[in-house]
């Protein structure tokens, strides 16, 4: 148990010292580009916003519903069934037959193999119920249509969320599921949490759709205000094109008027239907509509048949250029309200990395001072472990350029304490062996022996609980878990083979001694 290889211990000497200086990275800057990592600081350490988004589900369902009028208006043609007064109102579908048609369409909703409604094997349910209620069926979300609908709508959100804060360049965002309705950001370091809002808060859903004076369009009108005024103005339902179709979106100086534009490019279905509408549109106007609102209305005066255009709308660079990053990302499928936010200042941050430090350098000031009182020179040798203990830990960490947060630095002190416990184990053991063995070599093998089973047993079960609070918890719990759990294998990599090798070294020479611990 005593016994070392030369070996072994260049393999520890030198698997230490490229932790230390992975850890020492932190502090000093090196120009290997494998030494050219840091730990990354939490929203707790640095500042930042932390934001809980709720999707509002609401406008899914509508547009869910009103794309299925025309599926089961379809359907039932296909079988010569006639649909009534088809009308959406308060999230149902409302509709009559004849009165020796009810059964039937009673059995093709509830039907296995129809396509109307989509059947889940793994939850034995469909997406759509329908009840009959004087002469009148009712169809709407069934509850488990409702929970795919929301996962799939949570998803999707998610994505663009991620891609609309990477495309302004946040260090180490943290975006999570909360639910299946909400989606926490946080964004360490950010300075300008309004800015994100701002672009979290839009949908970006944006259409290309002519302006009409005609009242009756066979597609239906709606009255939409401009963006930049109170002028109103009449369009039509029908979407020549939608953000779906556009491939990029840049920020642009316009050379001739001095004015920011937003330039656009599309796809091949969209500038084939971009040309097609320009073609015979000649003369009118197209409206620009993001969120619902009208941005601008320019006349066409000829075709254009480029896939590419531009969107002009009294722009600054700034406001362009989000616009530009909104059209790129992707409408969201809903709109995302703000319910809670927080915002951590710098100063805040930097208080919270004093008081860890402080509270860190305190506890380990103290434990190295009573373990030397206690042990002596094994004092001594345990407190040069724990240094390296916490080397090799940060190094870890740093390797991969993991996030640390408050509750880190609390998992990295109980690392401390954890380690100190194991080497106590081990030394009082000892001092047991001793009173029955003259032997010093054969009584620090039995103390190293004796106590293992108490150390892993203690460890062992110390990591399952940090491996349950990792996969269980949230943020700041997994920070504390992933800090703990690590710490658990530098501490035994660090009392079985460093302070073991250190402690065999001292023994071998001084084994005459009367008392050595």
């Amino acid at each position: 148990m005593l016994y070392f290889s030369k070996l072994r211990i260049i393999t520890v000497f030198l698997f230490s010292l490229i932790f230390i200086l992975i850890a020492s990275s932190n502090l000093f800057k090196f120009d290997n580009k494998f030494l050219d990592k840091k730990i990354n600081l939490g929203l707790d350490l640095q500042g930042g916003s932390y934001l809980l988004l709720e999707i509002d589900n609401t406008p899914v369902i509508e547009q869910k519903l009103q794309n299925l009028t025309t599926i089961i208006r379809n359907y039932f043609k296909k079988k010569d069934i006639r649909i009534k007064n088809l009308k959406l109102l308060d999230q149902q579908l409302l509709f009559s037959v004849d009165e020796n048609l009810k059964q039937t369409i009673i059995d093709e909703f509830n039907s296995q193999e129809s396509d109307l409604n989509p059947y889940y094997p793994r939850f034995k349910k469909h997406q759509l119920d329908i009840i009959e209620k004087d002469d009148i069926f009712y169809v709407s979300f069934s509850d488990q249509g409702i929970i795919n609908l929301k996962t799939s709508s949570q998803d999707q959100a998610l994505e663009i969320v991620r891609r609309r804060i990477d495309e302004i360049g946040t260090n180490e965002p943290n975006i999570l599921k909360r639910g299946n309705d909400r989606i926490l950001v946080e964004l360490p370091g950010l300075d300008d949490p309004m800015r994100i809002k701002s672009l979290l808060g839009k949908t970006a859903n944006l259409t290309f759709r002519f302006v009409t004076n005609n009242q009756e369009d066979s597609f239906g009108t709606e009255k939409l205000q401009y963006s930049d005024s109170t002028d109103e103005a009449i369009v039509s339902k029908r979407i020549i094109l939608s953000g779906d179709n556009l491939l990029d979106a840049q920020p642009r100086m316009n050379s001739e008027t001095n004015e920011t534009i937003v330039s656009f490019t599309l796809d091949r279905v969209g500038a084939k239907r971009f040309g097609k509408a320009t073609s015979t549109g000649i003369g009118k106007q197209l409206a620009i509509v993001l969120d619902g609102k009208i941005i601008s209305a320019p006349i066409i005066r000829d075709t254009i048949a480029s896939g590419s255009g531009q969107i002009s709308g009294g722009f600054t660079f700034q406001s362009a250029t989000d616009l530009a990053l909104l059209l790129r990302s992707g409408a969201l499928p809903a709109p995302m309200n703000i319910i809670e936010e927080r915002t951590v200042g710098p100063d805040l941050g930097q208080d919270s990395i004093d008081a860890g430090m402080i509270a860190l350098a305190i506890g380990f000031i103290l434990v190295i001072i009573f373990i030397f009182i206690k042990y002596k020179i094994f004092g001594l040798i345990t407190n040069i472990t724990l240094v390296i203990n916490l080397f090799l830990l940060i190094g870890i960490l740093t390797i991969f350029e993991a996030t640390l947060t408050l509750p880190g630095i609390a998992g990295i002190i109980l690392t401390v304490g954890m380690a100190v416990d194991a080497n106590v184990l081990i030394f009082e053991r000892i001092k047991e062996e001793l009173k029955n063995e003259k032997n010093n070599l054969i009584a620090f093998d039995s103390g190293y022996t004796k106590s293992r089973t108490a150390i892993l047993d203690a460890n062992i079960t110390t990591l399952l609980a940090a491996i349950i609070l990792f996969f269980m918890g949230s943020g700041p719990i997994k920070g504390f878990s992933l800090t703990l759990g690590i710490g658990i294998f530098t501490t035994l990599f660090s009392v079985y083979f460093i302070a073991r090798l250190l402690t065999v070294l001292y023994v071998f020479k001084n084994k005459d001694k009367e008392r050595l611990i």
